[in-house]
């Protein structure tokens, strides 16, 4: 069913209405769709290289409104809708962020939590759910969200214009390390700057 999924948003990539479909699904993964927007980003700036600015871009603001999306379904319907989308992508990873979310060490553990959702693999959905959940700062939210969503797919879009075809292997092999090194880094550098300057 997802390879199936997988392949439709490859397919779509190379439709005259690839940017608002790109904008749909980028929408969607943020609280519910299960494929990543990569899927559907990666072969249209391929097909379209001197776009990418613009591909990546429509990819980060829809991204960040979907996320929106899933912190009210957090805030106000999370037992109606909430509870449900948590059931398909595992309850129990949902619990822990949602533990993590609200913990004592506060709005830095958030947003460190929230960075590394938004830049690597991890369930996205299940963390812009939570946030709303636990009545997350919506403000340290969103700009979480358009810094961690904007790295990911500028990066993502700038190294398939770079290198095309060749990056998409690459990316299916090795993104998971690269995204969780380069969180890491980032993580500690803010950490650095959170703790000099208190």
């Amino acid at each position: 069913m997802l390879k199936k999924m997988y392949d439709k948003c490859v397919e779509w990539a190379g439709h005259k209405f690839a940017n608002p479909i790109l904008a749909f699904i980028a929408f969607l993964e943020s609280f519910i769709f299960p494929i990543p927007t990569d899927a559907m980003l990666i072969p249209m700036v391929i097909a379209k290289r001197d776009e990418f600015l613009k591909i990546s871009l429509i990819a980060v603001i829809f991204s960040v409104l979907g996320a929106i999306v899933g912190y009210l379904i957090g805030y106000v319907f999370f037992n109606e809708i909430g509870i449900k989308i948590f059931e398909i992508f595992g309850a129990e990873n949902a619990n822990i962020f949602k533990e993590k979310l609200a913990s004592e060490t506060g709005l830095l553990s958030g947003i460190i939590i929230l960075f590394i959702a938004g830049f690597t693999p991890l369930p996205f959905k299940i963390i812009t759910i939570s946030s709303g959940f636990v009545h997350f700062n919506i403000f340290f939210f969103i700009i979480t969200c358009l810094l961690a969503r904007g790295l990911r797919f500028l990066l993502v879009g700038y190294l398939t214009y770079k290198y095309g075809a060749a990056i998409g292997p690459f990316l299916e092999k090795k993104a998971g390390q690269w995204t969780i090194i380069i969180s890491a880094i980032i993580v500690v550098i803010a950490l650095g700057i959170y703790f000099t300057f208190n």
